[in-house]
């Protein structure tokens, strides 16, 4: 593993947790055995090979003496310096893009997802035509970046990749157009939705799972989750809610999955409340917040939609440290400080969300024919109704509701 620290950026991230990201994101790809990792200096980026000359024959004598066969490059590697560099090491190479691509296919489960990373991988082979179509063949999971049969041999057709991304996208449009159709049914059940976003291994599928009681894959592992999981979820004050569980952000996200998983990431746009959720216990967790802030507002995401931080796994700091986070995310009336792992500050959490979502109740009277027991049965399944009384014209329903829930009961 290789990363590049471009020296003459002066905005870029510090190296050493740069490169331990790296070293991350190639564990979490099934096969790989992690031979070294180091950061490379790089004054000034070469058209040709990436690198300088020297430090291609360096790292090529290198290469060869510890018998590397898969050099990953943590950072953009174009088809040009892609080709040279396999060529002068006599190794395959795969850059940040193509690596988050390979554990995205390892991981996708659901139709929309798969077929959003089918998407995104051929748009990012087009660029190159540099390996076969072991893609198709799925002798194993991935794109045939990292390894598979006919690997070396090269494939030209564009007019054939463009074949296959129209065919892609026009599955694709039936899967979303089925997606919508799911919302506008919960939009006439309209239980408010909570969205888990932040930095891939915050803790999201886990703190999910204790939120709702579900069985998600939660891993220490980055991109342990890949397609969106909802779950109902009732909150201490009895209101209901939707919570959504969604793909973990990465600095330097591939512009083709940003492109792709905008649909996957449409509960995000539509949620009434996020759940920004951070590992306060990483040492880069400013950076990270910031960097899921930015794709945030890169995605559409409207910026008067309430958004409550979640410092998590609060577990893992010295007990000093963590007495202080507790402290200073007490100052705050959107920062909550809690643990996944133990439930430690999920009861404070939880009533945040009430208090978010219910806004301020009201009481009064609602009429409602005997003839549209819908709309009754819906009051009382929202958990609102107070009193009933029966009249010559029906029923007389006294309810206590918020803003939210009237808005629902008139669009019924």
């Amino acid at each position: 593993m290789l990363h590049p620290d471009l020296t003459a950026d002066r905005d870029r991230r510090p190296a050493a947790a740069a490169l331990e990201e790296a070293v991350a994101l190639a564990a979490a790809l099934p096969g790989l055995e992690i031979a070294g990792a180091e950061v490379v200096p790089l004054p000034k980026v070469r058209a040709s090979h990436l690198f300088g000359t020297g430090k291609t024959e360096e790292l090529k004598a290198r290469l060869a003496e510890a018998g590397v066969e898969l050099v990953l490059v943590d950072g953009p590697v174009s088809p040009v310096q892609q080709r040279n560099l396999e060529k002068a090491w006599g190794v395959k190479l795969l850059d940040r893009t193509g690596l988050i691509l390979e554990i995205f296919a390892d991981r996708a489960r659901t139709r929309e997802g798969v077929l959003q990373v089918e998407l995104a991988a051929l748009s990012y082979q087009r660029t190159r035509l540099v390996r076969a179509w072991t893609h198709l063949e799925r002798q194993r999971g991935g794109f045939g970046f990292v390894g598979g049969p006919g690997e070396t041999q090269i494939e030209a057709d564009r007019r054939a990749i463009d074949e296959q991304i129209l065919r892609l996208r026009r599955q694709l449009d039936k899967v979303v157009r089925t997606r919508e159709l799911h919302r506008a049914a919960r939009r006439k059940v309209p239980y408010p939705v909570v969205a888990l976003v932040g930095y891939t291994n915050a803790g999201k599928s886990t703190l999910f799972n204790r939120l709702t009681g579900a069985d998600v894959l939660a891993r220490d592992m980055l991109f342990a989750t890949l397609d969106p999981t909802m779950r109902e979820l009732r909150l201490p004050s009895g209101l209901k809610v939707i919570l959504s569980d969604t793909v973990g952000f990465i600095s330097d996200l591939p512009t083709q999955l940003v492109a792709a998983f905008r649909a996957t990431l449409e509960e995000v746009l539509e949620a009434d409340l996020i759940l920004h959720v951070r590992d306060i216990s990483h040492p880069d967790s400013g950076a990270q917040a910031a960097e899921v802030a930015r794709i945030l507002a890169e995605l559409g995401v409207d910026a008067a939609t309430p958004l409550i931080e979640v410092w998590n796994k609060i577990d893992r700091l010295p007990e000093a440290e963590r007495a202080a986070h507790a402290t200073q995310a007490g100052r705050k009336p959107e920062v909550f400080a809690v643990s996944a792992l133990t439930g430690e500050g999920t009861g404070p959490l939880l009533a945040a969300v009430a208090r978010a979502l219910d806004g301020e109740r009201t009481e009064e009277d609602v009429a409602v024919p005997f003839a549209d027991g819908r709309r009754r049965a819906w009051l009382h399944a929202q958990g609102i109704v107070t009193a009933e009384r029966e009249t010559d014209e029906g029923h007389i329903l006294h309810v206590h509701w918020t803003p939210r829930q009237k808005a629902g009961f008139a669009a019924l």
